[in-house]
């Protein structure tokens, strides 16, 4: 007799580089009469390495964390493991980050400072196969289709790849070239090109203006 999995709490698994965070949508999540809480992670590496040993049908992802980046995440679970829906929890700006979250396979978007509902609303929604982003978010993204214009492409730090984007907030952190390297996981000369793509992007003609402007716009967001 094949089991009933009617009334089967559905699995989610957190994925955020602080204990408190992570406590909280435990202890939200754990409330719940049909959600529970199956694992965590404090990392990229970690998180898929436990993802698959614990049957998540959600995974609540942030975008920036020590040792990884939450998009190339994303990409990772989408590949490795499609079943499992990806909704992201970020205090970094959803204009500038939630369609890279989405390209790369998130269902949903949620900022950290918005109400608690919001977070249990996303994760209902990506349950039922829906997407779920802020209203900002949706109207800008029906404009796209109806302009053909991408949601990234209105100021030159949007322009930026994922991994561009990457080095640029790490170059705006205070990381040298070798401490991306080793953050990214990729090498110096690598490093390097993404630098040079970003200085030609970004309209800067050395590598002092390049970190002025790194460090100027991370001030600009209020360090983060």
């Amino acid at each position: 007799m094949t089991p009933d999995t009617s009334s089967r709490k559905r699995r989610i698994f957190l994925v955020d580089d602080h204990p408190l965070v992570r406590e909280w949508l435990a202890n939200l999540i754990n409330q719940q009469s049909d959600l529970m809480v199956c694992g965590e992670a404090g990392s990229a590496a970690q998180a898929l390495e436990l993802i698959p040993t614990v049957e998540a049908d959600v995974a609540i992802v942030d975008i920036a964390m020590e040792g990884g980046s939450g998009v190339e995440l994303i990409k990772d679970l989408k590949t490795a493991h499609p079943g499992v829906a990806v909704v992201v929890l970020s205090m970094h700006d959803e204009l500038l980050y939630g369609e890279r979250a989405l390209r790369a396979g998130a269902r949903g978007y949620i900022m950290k400072r918005e109400a608690t509902k919001n977070v249990l609303q996303a994760i209902h929604q990506v349950l039922e196969g829906k997407l779920y982003v802020s209203r900002t978010v949706a109207l800008m993204m029906a404009e796209r289709f109806v302009d053909g214009a991408s949601l990234t492409t209105d100021s030159p730090v949007k322009s930026l790849s994922d991994r561009e984007l990457e080095v640029f907030q790490l170059l705006g952190h205070g990381y040298g070239t070798r401490q991306i390297a080793e953050e990214l996981r990729i090498s110096f000369r690598t490093v390097q090109s993404f630098c040079a793509r970003i200085k030609q992007k970004l309209e800067l003609s050395s590598a002092a203006e390049l970190l002025r402007e790194a460090v100027r716009w991370h001030d600009d967001r209020g360090g983060k």
